[in-house]
């Protein structure tokens, strides 16, 4: 099992805090992702890695059916408690490379929020587009720590406490803004996706210390990192912060999202 195979089980201990520590993805993304789609109800949904049903909720409530598959079984459970009230929602307990739904269901829609790096690169691409109506659309998005010009100082200042345990930022530091997205490139690198769209949404959250320690533990490299190091560094982030007027950081999210539709 490679790393990231082994990391990406590891969400399943946040799965009672998951949903309220991480962001809301912007409503301009779900507005954006209909009109470039063109979809509206009953058109049929795939999600690859709900989660406790982040990018989930939102559809749902717009009435689409959704079937979300989900790797973790606790995290699985969270998503059916939280997804109990809408009609045609399913969550499965599995992961995306191996599931199969029944052998005439095709969908006009597969996406996956902050989960599609989790999934086998020799899989993916020719999954999704296997279990696509013709035309039907694949669409990858995701949620990452930005730093714009102006960015909060609290991000330098806690880098070195990273550095200090050797758990640093690889390459440079602070990474470029205007690095380019790989997603479109792979979609086109597949051969079995033209990009239609790509779009990045750009905007800021206020934390508290208890906040951003929540949001914390619900990081991979974070759940995995030695007891000793994560103590070490919460600490630190407790003291940085307390020693602001109001105790808070603002932390910049970044989603990009990219939409191709089947060849």
């Amino acid at each position: 099992m490679s790393p990231d195979a082994r990391l990406r089980a590891t969400f399943d201990v946040a799965a009672e805090t998951y949903q309220d520590a991480r962001p809301d993805y912007p409503r301009e993304l779900y507005a954006d992702l209909l009109m470039i789609t063109g979809l509206r109800p009953p058109a049929r949904l795939l999600e690859v890695g709900c989660g406790p049903g982040k990018a989930t909720v939102p559809l749902a409530r717009m009435g689409f059916p959704v079937t979300a598959v989900e790797l973790g079984p606790a995290l699985a459970r969270e998503a059916r408690r939280r997804l109990a009230g809408y009609a045609g929602v399913s969550v499965v307990t599995s992961a995306f490379e191996e599931w199969e739904p029944a052998a005439a269901d095709r969908f006009d829609l597969v996406y996956a929020a902050t989960a599609w790096k989790w999934v086998d690169s020799a899989v993916k691409y020719d999954k999704a587009a296997r279990l696509l109506v013709p035309g039907g659309h694949l669409a990858v998005w995701n949620a990452d720590h930005a730093l714009p010009v102006g960015f909060d100082p609290f991000f330098a200042e806690i880098q070195k406490v990273y550095e200090e345990i050797g758990e640093g930022h690889p390459g440079p530091w602070p990474p470029p803004e205007d690095e380019a997205d790989p997603t479109a490139a792979e979609f086109a690198a597949s051969g079995r996706f033209t990009v239609v769209a790509a779009r990045r949404y750009l905007w800021a959250l206020r934390y508290t210390a208890d906040a951003y320690l929540a949001l914390l533990d619900t990081f991979s490299g974070h759940i995995a990192m030695e007891p000793d190091k994560r103590e070490h560094l919460y600490r630190e982030v407790r003291r940085l912060l307390a020693a602001r007027p109001d105790g808070r950081l603002t932390r910049h999210w970044s989603a990009a999202l990219t939409v191709g539709r089947r060849s």
